[in-house]
């Protein structure tokens, strides 16, 4: 079971989500605490996507319990879905609305009083030149980091990114690496599922492996660094050593 303390922002105890008889993610246990930088690495079908669409609310457990900063998200959803700032893969974005309209629109639902908080997250991303552009116009990238923005906007306990620093140029995913890890150094917890190795060797603290619906792997600390100190393929080899290559499931 996973452990709760005062530093404990998300706790997901027994985790479980069928999509029909399909078993997509089986009896995780995962505990999320505040100010690391958690790494969620697993082959396609591993029910990454799942289990961070779970934490959300967005996907009914069949069974577990989710708290997030203390609250039950079963018992008082929108209070705990205020706490988390999530960046889907590709971005749900309100089309019609202009950049800076999205973002201060979802710091709003947060409850989040600074009305410059929006401008502010957008100049950390690179973003206040397209402040005003409808976001129906945008690519791919801009797309992704305008996700990032109003994943980051608010009060929030915890920050989940499926995929989000993927697709981007290498200004572009420096600028969304440095204001992740600004997130975490004011409290949150993240969870950033991504199939980029150097990223995650890169920014995070944490690193947890899936692979069919369960945790095969959870290091941190001293057993993280010793394993990064080994030089660059060194996380990968972990990888391939724990999850085998059985092709699309």
């Amino acid at each position: 079971m996973s452990s709760v303390s005062a530093d404990s922002a998300l706790v997901a105890s027994g985790l479980v989500v069928h999509y029909g008889k399909r078993v997509a993610v089986d009896g995780l246990d995962l505990t999320l605490r505040r100010g690391e930088v958690v790494g969620l690495l697993g082959p396609n079908g591993a029910g990454k996507s799942t289990t961070l669409l779970a934490l959300t609310g967005a996907v009914q457990p069949t069974r577990g319990t989710i708290t997030v900063g203390g609250v039950d998200l079963s018992r008082a959803p929108l209070d705990a879905k205020r706490r988390v700032g999530f960046a889907d893969q590709p971005p749900g974005l309100y089309e019609f609305f202009t950049v800076l309209e999205h973002v201060q629109f979802v710091a709003e639902a947060r409850g989040e009083p600074d009305g410059a908080a929006a401008t502010r997250v957008l100049e950390e991303l690179g973003l206040a030149g397209i402040a005003h552009r409808p976001c129906r116009e945008l690519s791919f990238g801009m797309r992704q980091r305008v996700g990032l923005a109003a994943a980051l906007i608010g009060p929030i306990d915890v920050v989940l990114l499926d995929e989000t620093l993927n697709g981007l140029d290498p200004h572009a995913a420096r600028a969304a690496r440095r204001t992740v890890a600004a997130a975490a150094e004011r409290g949150a917890a993240v969870l950033m599922s991504t199939h980029l190795l150097g990223v995650a060797e890169r920014l995070c603290q944490r690193v947890v492996i899936m692979d069919r619906g369960k945790i095969v792997d959870d290091r941190t600390g001293p057993e993280l660094d010793k394993l990064v100190a080994q030089g660059p393929g060194a996380l990968e080899e972990l990888y391939v050593s724990l999850v085998a290559d059985t092709g699309p499931t």
